[in-house]
């Protein structure tokens, strides 16, 4: 249950006395009184939240499915070909993830909290601008990653709707390209390579036609000026903790991999491991989707200065986690014999394809909540605490539970899972926890510093009082971020007061 007495989110580990005191005058700017954010949501409130989040969830999901579906081929692909291409194959997908995607992909989520809250704000301008910087920073970080993939053999001898639309065009040009190289052209796993990257080129042409030729960029386009090279520290500030916690997830899953290479018969355990993997995937197809639903309507909520508004759309996008963490588990125990089927033959891979599968399942119990709780920090621009959460759960709780059951008390592979969850039942609990132990007038004082919507009273270091955060994140960039009111409930025992 959550408190029905809002706090900041450093109260639990600071002394008695820490507060958030809020001017005067900001009352009036407030749209919520305080008793709103000490109530549940009414039916009729959550069931409109429910449409908002699924207006932005919706086709996020339909997108991720169907993206998934390219991973889906390549995996069939890799199966057919054979048990040792297949357990290939899943080292060089887990690879690819750990040192490329999974950067790339925690870097560009930093834009979120930015994107959001302007949006609310109004301030339409700012959204072009962090899309420029973020996508410098994407090209930055793609050089080096690029580079190590070019000299990898070397180096390992030596040690939303229009996205739905593209998506499915160019997941639709995947099949026939897979069949080609590596049927046709008997290229085997080089084919299914190069047949992943020639679909994320056909998607990356096919969204930028569409940006282009509807004009949908108009209203947020900003001519590329120097103030794409200025203004860095608020995105990095966000863009960097947002890239450690997707990582230090990824990169667990990984670790199993490596670790399915210490059991018996490392081929089949790998090409389970692998199988499982993209099961996992699937089902994170949705809660990942509802964690963009609700950064952006918290996001949206914080900068409009509503903060019951967006604690409703906590509350309700976690009851929803909740059911979709339950139809995943219902999904992988009926299916846990007919699962792997759809990848192999093998009778040792189906086996311990269909053991692990509903421990999978269990695991998508504590995984839907605390992935759709990262989008709600992301959302109120707190990252940093989601990869401190990620940081103990997955390394400090499941890394000695998994080595513990699968090496020590001689469980094998299932006992790896058992370690996953462990991580995500402890790291539900915690996110669970700051959320329910959030002060949403905290959180809307800090999204309305950020978008400098309103004058405040004079604080201590006090901002420009200009109307556009473009300036105010390209000039005060460092004053922004040093007063940023973020703190880590696990580690911080600091306190806070603002006056």
């Amino acid at each position: 249950m959550c408190n029905p007495k809002p706090s900041s989110p450093s109260s639990f580990l600071c002394s008695p006395t820490t507060r958030f005191s809020i001017p005067n005058k900001a009352t009036d700017l407030y749209t919520d009184d305080q008793e709103e954010l000490k109530r549940w949501p009414t039916l009729s409130e959550a069931s409109e939240e429910i449409k908002a989040i699924g207006r932005i969830s919706g086709p996020t999901a339909m997108t991720g499915l169907i993206l998934y579906s390219r991973a889906m081929i390549s995996m069939l692909f890799l199966g057919y070909l054979g048990e040792l291409e297949l357990a290939g194959g899943s080292l060089s997908i887990g690879f690819a993830n750990i040192t490329g995607y999974s950067v790339i992909s925690g870097l560009a989520m930093g834009m979120e909290p930015i994107c959001g809250q302007a949006y609310g704000a109004k301030q339409m301008k700012l959204l072009g601008l962090t899309l420029q910087r973020t996508v410098l920073l994407l090209l930055s970080a793609s050089v080096p990653i690029s580079f190590m993939w070019l000299n990898m053999k070397r180096i390992l001898l030596c040690i939303t709707l229009p996205l739905t639309y593209c998506s499915a065009i160019s997941v639709l040009l995947h099949v026939p390209l897979n069949f080609i190289l590596v049927v046709h052209f008997k290229l085997g796993i080089a084919g299914v390579a190069i047949a992943m990257i020639w679909t994320n080129f056909n998607l990356f042409l096919l969204l930028i036609s569409f940006m282009y030729f509807s004009g949908v960029y108009k209203d947020s386009w900003v001519s590329p000026s120097m103030d794409c090279l200025r203004g860095w520290s608020s995105l990095l500030g966000l863009a960097i903790p947002t890239c450690v916690s997707v990582c230090l997830e990824w990169w667990w899953y990984e670790f199993m991999i490596m670790l399915c290479g210490l059991l018996l018969n490392p081929r089949a355990t790998i090409a389970s491991m692998g199988i499982l993997i993209q099961t996992t995937s699937l089902v994170y197809v949705f809660p990942s989707a509802l964690s963009l639903g609700v950064s952006t309507r918290v996001g949206n909520e914080l900068g409009a200065n509503r903060p019951a508004r967006a604690r409703i759309s906590m509350l309700v996008s976690l009851a929803c986690a909740v059911a979709l963490g339950l139809l995943a588990l219902l999904f992988t125990t009926l299916m846990r014999h007919q699962w792997g089927k759809f990848f192999t033959n093998d009778a040792e891979i189906l086996e311990l394809t269909s053991i692990a599968l509903p421990i999978v399942g269990l695991c998508e119990l504590g995984n839907c909540p605390q992935t759709t709780g990262c989008g709600a920090l992301r959302g109120s621009a707190r990252p940093t605490i989601g990869a401190n959460i990620n940081l103990g759960s997955f390394y400090l709780v499941g890394m000695p539970v998994a080595i513990l059951a699968g090496f020590v008390l001689k469980m094998g592979f299932p006992g790896l899972w058992l370690g996953l969850l462990a991580a995500q039942a402890s790291c539900a609990m915690l996110m669970f926890y700051v959320l329910c132990r959030t002060d949403w007038l905290v959180q809307v004082e800090r999204a309305r510093e950020l978008t400098q919507t309103s004058v405040t009273d004079t604080p201590p270091s006090p901002l420009p009082l200009v109307g556009n955060l473009e300036e105010i994140l390209c000039i005060n960039d460092e004053l922004v971020q040093s007063r940023s009111l973020e703190t880590d409930p696990l580690i911080s025992s600091t306190t806070q007061t603002l006056h």
